[in-house]
């Protein structure tokens, strides 16, 4: 099946309804993080790829903002079918590109699904409004159109629902788009692209561009003046890059940037919730979220129980290939990305901390990191202000809620945060007192594709997913009307 899976995906750009190799005939390579050993080559774009698929993009525009609603919602309706349909292969997909193990594969499978489902739905459920102007002499119309054609960018670690969380609302709104998948994991998008094809979608409304120049290809978009509307996720370094891009042309932005996850675990919670919540918002994905708990603050009455238990939860996980029955943690992306963790947690060790389980780098072939819990974790760590992406969970102590609320907004993110504790009063208070964007109560899990997605402070711009998710895609328009009287 593993090479059925590969040998089945189209490996060429997707540009106005037709697959195409890049125009210089160049290609990348997309290898295995297990092994380090190359799957297949795809094509690599060039600006001027970029150029052609935008131009389809705008092409296709005034067309695809004609179509009932009802047309694009049953479009993104067959598209979940069909990706329900294929969960095993395309879970299988992501895994040999990716190396999430298959079990969290299958369910991003469904998560990045039901964002098809639910912009599905919001399609036909684009407002506006009437009423009449305060002096009488107008009725004030207002109406939401399409905000026009739409530059995604989407990062490697969740392949398939980064993609489908900005291509449903964008197809729903009535916008086309040029789509740029990371380079590490472009497979699951092109598998994503095939599939709407397949599901009726129009040439020219989505278009794929995989690339190794992702600065060549996406700064001529942002200053050309034809892209309307940026969606990224990644980086909040290369995010300020683009969001600077886009001022000239005054492109509308969405970012949903890095992240610093701090949790905190109060004396009075409940100690298996917050050690399975801790363990979920850490381990996820192997760590490479960025909701990842990256920061854990203990009280210090039971920081040692706490650290105890989650070390031998995570003692117990077992590290492999993810195509490999029984295997909890993967490799991580690339050999960058795992020198990357190591550094931090040498660092961490060089400042006094202490290595209660892990913390070595494994012989043998791909880029695997085994499951690390550290203790006595100094601030003047490079890991208290690092994104880890990776499973080192990083404990420190605190003994009063001030305290613990300043360490946790001691950053410049504020994307997701973690609080585990039994008073009532307590909980809505710190909620309140934190500053990020999606708070866990009492659960290690934030992400749901009908809730608000997106953080304060420098972890981004915008939501999406939820209501508010088609919000970015939409223009408001506003229509005056005499009355006559």
């Amino acid at each position: 099946m593993t090479t059925t899976v590969i040998s089945d995906v189209p490996k060429q750009l997707f540009i106005a309804g037709s697959w195409q190799d890049a125009e210089s005939g160049r290609t990348l390579s997309v290898d295995n993080p297990a092994t380090g050993q190359e799957l297949c080559q795809v094509a690599d774009a060039s600006p001027a790829d970029g150029r052609r698929a935008a131009e389809a993009a705008v092409a296709a525009q005034p067309s695809w903002a004609a179509t009932p609603p009802r047309v694009r919602s049953e479009i993104l309706r067959r598209a979940y079918d069909i990706i329900v349909s294929r969960t095993e292969e395309l879970a299988l997909l992501m895994t040999l590109e990716m190396g999430k193990p298959l079990a969290e594969a299958r369910g991003e499978v469904a998560y990045a699904a039901e964002f098809f489902r639910w912009f599905s739905e919001e399609a036909v459920r684009i407002d506006g409004g009437m009423m009449t102007a305060p002096d009488g002499k107008n009725r004030i119309v207002v109406t939401r159109q399409p905000v026009g054609p739409c530059l995604l960018i989407t990062p490697w670690n969740f392949p398939l629902a980064m993609g489908t969380r900005k291509i449903g609302p964008a197809i729903a709104a009535g916008c086309t788009i040029v789509l740029k998948p990371a380079p590490q994991t472009p497979l699951s998008t092109l598998a994503l692209a095939a599939i709407l094809k397949e599901a009726g979608l129009p040439d020219g409304v989505l278009n794929v561009v995989v690339t190794s120049d992702a600065a060549g290809v996406v700064e001529p978009l942002l200053r050309g003046g034809q892209i309307r509307k940026l969606s990224f996720t990644g980086s909040t370094r290369v995010g300020r890059i683009l969001l600077a891009q886009s001022a000239g042309t005054v492109v509308r932005t969405s970012l949903e940037l890095g992240g610093n996850a701090p949790v905190i675990v109060f004396d009075d919670a409940d100690l298996d919730t917050a050690v399975e919540g801790t363990l979920l918002a850490k381990m996820r994905n192997m760590g490479e979220s960025c909701c990842a708990a990256n920061r854990i603050f203990v009280h210090t009455s039971i920081a040692a129980e706490f650290a105890s238990r989650l070390t031998a939860r995570m003692a117990a996980l077992t590290v492999g290939p993810g195509t490999e029955p029984g295997v909890d943690v993967g490799p991580l992306i690339d050999d960058a990305g795992r020198a990357k963790v190591d550094d931090l947690v040498r660092d961490a060790v060089k400042h006094g901390a202490k290595i209660r389980t892990g913390g070595e780098l494994p012989d043998g072939p791909g880029y695997f990191y085994p499951p690390t819990v550290l203790t006595d974790v100094s601030t003047e760590s490079a890991i208290m202000d690092t994104e880890i992406f990776g499973p080192v969970a990083a404990i420190l102590t605190f003994d009063d809620e001030d305290e613990a609320v300043a360490a946790a907004n001691d950053t410049e993110f504020g994307l997701a945060g973690y609080l585990f504790t039994q008073n009532l009063d307590r909980a809505l208070r710190v909620s309140e007192r934190m500053e990020s964007g999606m708070i866990g109560l009492n659960t290690g899990l934030v992400s749901n594709p009908a809730a608000p997605f997106g953080g304060v402070k420098q972890s981004g711009l915008g939501r999406e997913g939820g209501r508010v998710g088609i919000d970015g895609f939409l223009e408001y328009k506003y229509l005056a009307i005499p009355t006559g009287a």
